[in-house]
């Protein structure tokens, strides 16, 4: 006969066996110090848990280009790696062979020059900035021992670029001491001109960067061109200035959808170019890739050999510790979609882009900027100069849950106000109809407001003090800033004839 013991438990640790009938809702926990006693483990996850609930969701933010979905068998890879140091080379030899894989499908993806059975130059990173601050360090350098052999001054390297790159770039200028010579923007193109971009090149130039993927719109910058007249000016100059392309955007999206298109390493002076795996590359945050077109234009100096983990390592990385699981995720993707998956995925992304670009013009409202050929994405203003439209109707769709980026141009076009809406594998012909459908709501609020559809509102910003002397425990409270503002007040009509107010 088999009894079975049940344990009994006091009143006190029964009611903290249920988290929310335990002292932790309700006594203030510390937060920006340690606290002096443990929490148990339910109420401290429920608590963290709790307060992630008012971040926004990641499928519904648009602003973003980085993956926020991927398949539960990916997931599970994950997983099971999350405890794995990819630093570790010599304990975890297959994290590491899955990594050179990687590379070299990337490498071939991207048209190096290899023969059969070479091996590719490239390194898996935990983003694109990381890529872009190794390929320039690795630009700096040859530059730097050219200028040195040739007895010439080294001390005033530049790099050019369009005013529209990514802040990396300016970090990377910063952080190096590299002077950005920026090619300005004008109305109606948005990207880097190529023969201004070559006009700005000199001596001290270690490279010039051509975007594929533009953050501001998603264009692809005209690689091509650029490549063609660079190499007039090199045979004229006696230079050898290079190319690196930023593809974290395109360059996952470029073979797939446009495989005649030459950005690449088909281009003889791209030298190296980045990709974000998480990106379009499919996985998670944390992981990009950088490639070089052949061994001499990564310098043997920048490469570290260690050999305290066990074996000899060679590393070229500016952090050491990190995780292996988007390594194996990259792999992952790779292996399940093939090129056939991802032409599919890049299809679908541009289809729905469509979806959205014919919708926001339907509308007569707005016009876009973005391009049929490059990212899956559109980017839009509002026809006229109001450029506040754009930051209201930001704010408008927040409501709905959409996070929809609203921000002014670069240099020479700070004028216009964009708004974009970035098309991921996950964002779909539903939820483009739907955020289609939610936008015209939003802009119905926007319209009533200017028609003066509004209530008058007092906002108050109160300053609380530590309680007075013998107030006993109420705090002080001062009234430091009153202002007036409106709220959008409309009735929306709902099924029984109910109504309900939205402000």
């Amino acid at each position: 006969m088999v009894l079975t013991h049940v344990q009994e438990l006091d009143d006190a640790a029964a009611a903290s066996a249920v988290v929310f009938a335990s002292r932790y809702v309700q006594e203030p926990l510390p937060r920006y110090e340690l606290g002096e006693k443990s929490i148990s483990k339910d109420a401290a996850y429920q608590i963290i848990h709790d307060e992630l609930l008012l971040d926004s969701s990641p499928r519904l933010n648009l602003a973003s280009f980085v993956t926020t979905w991927m398949e539960p068998e990916c997931d599970r890879l994950m997983l099971e790696a999350i405890n794995k140091n990819y630093a570790d080379m010599d304990e975890y030899p297959v994290t590491t062979e899955l990594q050179n894989r990687c590379v070299n499908i990337i490498a071939r993806l991207f048209n190096a020059p290899l023969s059969a059975g070479e091996t590719a130059v490239g390194v898996g990173t935990v983003g694109s900035s990381e890529a872009i601050m190794l390929a320039g360090l690795a630009f700096k350098r040859r530059w730097q021992n050219r200028r040195k052999a040739a007895g010439k001054p080294h001390d005033k390297p530049n790099i050019v670029t369009g005013a529209n790159v990514q802040v990396c770039w300016e970090k990377f200028a910063r952080y190096f001491e590299v002077e950005l010579k920026e090619v300005k923007l004008r109305e109606g193109c948005y990207v880097m001109d190529p023969d201004e971009a070559v006009r700005m090149v000199d001596e001290n130039t270690i490279c010039v960067a051509a975007i594929l993927g533009s953050t501001l719109t998603g264009e692809f910058e005209d690689a091509k061109r650029l490549n063609d007249l660079l190499a007039v000016k090199n045979r004229r100059t006696g230079w050898d200035t290079p190319i690196h392309v930023d593809a974290a955007s395109g360059g996952f999206i470029a073979p797939f959808l446009y495989p005649e298109l030459e950005w690449d390493f088909r281009l003889p002076l791209v030298k190296s170019i980045n990709v974000s795996g998480h990106k379009y590359g499919l996985v998670y945050a944390g992981v990009g890739w950088v490639v070089w077109r052949s061994k001499e234009d990564l310098p043997d100096e920048l490469i570290f050999h260690i050999n305290y983990l066990g074996a000899d390592q060679p590393t070229f990385t500016l952090n050491f510790s990190k995780g292996s699981s988007q390594i194996i995720a990259q792999y992952y993707q790779f292996l399940r979609l093939g090129f056939e998956g991802y032409r599919n995925v890049m299809e679908n992304c541009m289809e729905s882009a469509r979806t959205l670009r014919d919708g926001l013009e339907r509308t007569g409202r707005f016009t876009v900027i973005s391009k049929d050929q490059g990212v899956p994405l559109v980017a839009f203003t509002f026809k006229g100069r109001d450029t506040s439209l754009a930051f209201r109707l930001s704010a408008a769709l927040r409501r709905f849950g959409w996070i929809v980026p609203a921000y002014t141009m670069p240099a020479n076009l700070e004028h216009m106000a964009v708004l974009r809406v970035v098309v991921r594998e996950d964002f779909g012909r539903t939820m483009a109809e739907r955020f289609l459908n939610n936008l015209g709501m939003a802009m119905e609020e926007l319209d009533d407001e200017a028609k003066g559809g509004v209530v008058p509102r007092m906002r108050f910003t109160i300053e609380l003090g530590p309680p007075a002397r013998g107030s006993g425990e109420e705090a002080t409270a001062r009234v430091v800033k009153r202002e007036s503002v409106v709220a959008v007040h409309r009735s929306v009509s709902l099924a029984g004839g109910k109504t309900k107010g939205v402000c």
